[in-house]
Parts: C-alpha cells; structure tokens; sequence
C-alpha cells in the first residue's frame, strides 16, 4: 500500500490534487502495482488516468472530490474524472465516496457554454451529455474491481464501463441524482460480468446494458441482488443495442419508487436481444413492470428478441405517479406511466419469439377514466 500522504495530496478539499494523484499512481505503476490509500480527508482534483495493477483505495471518511470547473477534464472520447482505457486488474475499492460535484459541473459548463467557451447548442437549455463529465469511465479493461465504494453526483452518466472483461461490481452505494441523464451503472458491450449486491438511486436508468458497436455484444452478465430507485428504468437492456446481449441472468433484485419500467429489455437498433433470465423480481411502486420493445430505430435494421424467461416476480403498480418528489423526477404526462403493468410490443411482422412468464402477482388499482378506456379502433396506434 501506498499513502496518498506520501505524494503530498493534500486532504484539505481546496489544493487541486490532480497532478499529485497522476504521479503517484504513475509511481505505482512503475513499482509493479498496489494500492494508493486514501485516508480521511477531502482529496480535490480533475481528471485521472489509472494505470494497469493500481487500485484507488478510499478509506470511509475518504472523500474523492470532482473539480467543478469543467476545463480540468481531458476530453478523450468520453469525458470523466477517473479515466483507464486498454488496463489490466485495476479497481476503485473501500468504504470512501467520490462525489463528482456534478451539479454546480453541470451548471459551470452552461455558463460556459453562453460565453462561447464551450461549443455547445444547448439544446433542452442543458450542455450535451458528451460535454459534462462521468465520475468514472472504463474502457477496453480486463479484471476490474469496484467494490463498495460511495458513488454520487455525477454530471451525466454516473459510471460506464466499455469493452471491458472480467468486471465485478459489488456492494456499491450510488446516489446519483444531481442532473439529467445521471445513471447508475452503464455497461457498455462487456463480456463476464458481476453486478451484485449494490444499492442505487439514480435520476435516470438505474442499471443500464447497451451495445455500440455492431461488432461487439454484452455477453454473460450476472445482475442479482441488487436494490434501485430510479425516475427511469430499474434495470434495462437497450435502448442503445447495434450489438447485441446474450446470455444475461437477473436474479433476485428489488425495484421501488420508480417511474418507468422496473425491466425494460429493448432491441431497436439492429442488433439482437435473447437468451435472457429474471427469476425473483420485488417491484414496489413502480409505473410498469415488464417492458418488451421491439423496434426499428435505425431504418432498415431488423432487430430480434427472443428466449426470455421471467419468472418469481411480485408486483405492485401504483394509481399516481410513482417517483413524486424526487430531484429530477420523470415527467408529468397527459396518460399515466401505469396504463399497462406489462407490456410487449413487437412491429408488424416482426415479432418478440419465445416468452415464458410464469409465477407472478401483481397488484394493479384500475381507476382509469372515459377518456383512457374508450379509444377508437382508428386512434389505437397513438396508445
């Protein structure tokens, strides 16, 4: 173990550390690898680039501090605070938090962007999700341990891991609901890997898997045991899907006080979808339960999803909106996020194959007006 003393971090939450931390893990590096251990304090600094055998050890009390000036961030691709790309056996471990301050980076980085300093359209009077930063970005890695750690208040996606393999996420705690598009947990077209046992409150889609590239799929991801609140989804599979995802077991976990769907499992973009098992779902409070969605998001790429087992699941689906109250709640609409407590939408000749549900008790109010219950043939596909 190295001590972050050692490099002469400064614990105070004011001494910008990013040069400090870069070199000490640099050291580390260079040395053959092992932990750089930060003790109580608030530790600030911008972008860091781990390196292959160096893990971030934050003790509880430890609190690893984004810059909130958004010009202290490479811009690699995907901007973030912790960067590692093409890495072997690192990992982010202890009971310490990082707070990526991401609420007043978000705000800098549209007064930025009003002075000319960052180009940027605004568009929905917010700076673009490419624009703000991640607390954590991952990509191309192999034998990645992020474990117990603290995670909140990131800018945008709170933490996206890309290409990678062997990744074990365990007993995190996320909250993440300083502004828009805030994540919990995004894997990105990654192969073996564990999520276990984390509790999430995430403004947006709470575990998230995608596909961005034709060439590469998720493949063999263990979602158990794990509890998420979210103004979006639960855990979601897609939107984001030119790959694909095979071989996805979801067991065991616990969805509440969310808006959205407690899984959503989506193939629109070309690629495909199958091989998928939800066995013990709790869905507590929750706008919809089950969504199936196959599309054709990209004109003229077919999408497929098939084999899907879900079963063991216990529901309630509430009368009014689901995450009230909540920093950065979803959206009042004119129909409620309820209407249907499962939902499975194919398109005309193209259709979601071999669905098995089995075992479930779901508890639904009804109470829908004239107006929800008497459509017209002719009106049936704006439902």
């Amino acid at each position: 173990d190295y001590k972050a003393s050692f490099f002469n971090i400064k614990s105070d939450g004011l001494t910008m550390n990013t040069r400090s931390i870069q070199f000490a893990i640099d050291y580390i590096n260079k040395q053959g690898g092992g932990r750089l251990v930060f003790y109580v304090g608030r530790y600030l600094t911008g972008s860091i680039h781990l390196k292959s055998n160096v893990t971030l050890q934050l003790e509880e009390g430890a609190v690893l501090l984004g810059s909130t000036n958004p010009f202290d961030y490479d811009r690699i691709g995907n901007t973030a605070l912790i960067h590692a790309r093409d890495l072997e056996n690192v990992g982010i471990t202890g009971k310490g938090m990082i707070d990526g301050q991401g609420r007043a980076l978000a705000n800098n980085s549209i007064q930025y962007a009003n002075a000319g300093l960052i180009e940027d359209i605004l568009k929905y009077d917010r700076t673009r999700e490419s624009i703000r930063p991640m607390v954590i970005y991952f990509y191309g890695c192999k034998n990645v341990n992020i474990k117990e750690i603290m995670l909140q208040n990131s800018a945008c996606w709170l933490q996206t891991y890309e290409r990678c393999k062997e990744l074990v996420i365990d007993s995190i705690t996320v909250n993440n609901v300083a502004f828009w598009n805030s994540d919990g947990i995004d894997v990105v077209d990654c192969d073996n890997v564990v999520i276990t046992n984390n509790n999430i409150n995430a403004a947006d889609d709470g575990i998230c898997l995608k596909s961005h590239n034709e060439k590469f799929y998720c493949n063999n991801i263990l979602i158990e045991n794990n509890i998420v609140r979210t103004s979006a989804n639960g855990i979601k599979l897609g939107t984001a899907g030119k790959g694909g995802f095979k071989n996805i077991k979801i067991i065991n976990n616990t969805v509440y006080n969310t808006y959205r769907s407690a899984i959503a499992l989506q193939s629109v973009d070309g690629g495909f979808l199958e091989d998928i098992v939800v066995d013990g779902l709790k869905s507590t409070n929750t706008g919809n339960v089950i969504f199936l969605r196959l599309g054709e998001r990209i004109a003229g790429k077919k999408s497929t999803l098939k084999r899907v087992l879900i079963k063991n699941v216990v529901a309630d689906v509430p009368l009014g909106k689901a995450d009230a109250g909540y920093d950065y709640e979803g959206p009042i609409e004119d129909l409620p996020r309820n209407i249907s407590p499962i939902i499975i939408a194919g398109l005309p000749g193209q259709y979601i194959e071999d669905v098995t549900f089995s075992n479930f008790d779901i508890s639904y109010p009804g109470g829908g007006s004239k107006f929800m219950a008497f459509v017209a043939l002719d009106k049936l596909d704006n439902i």
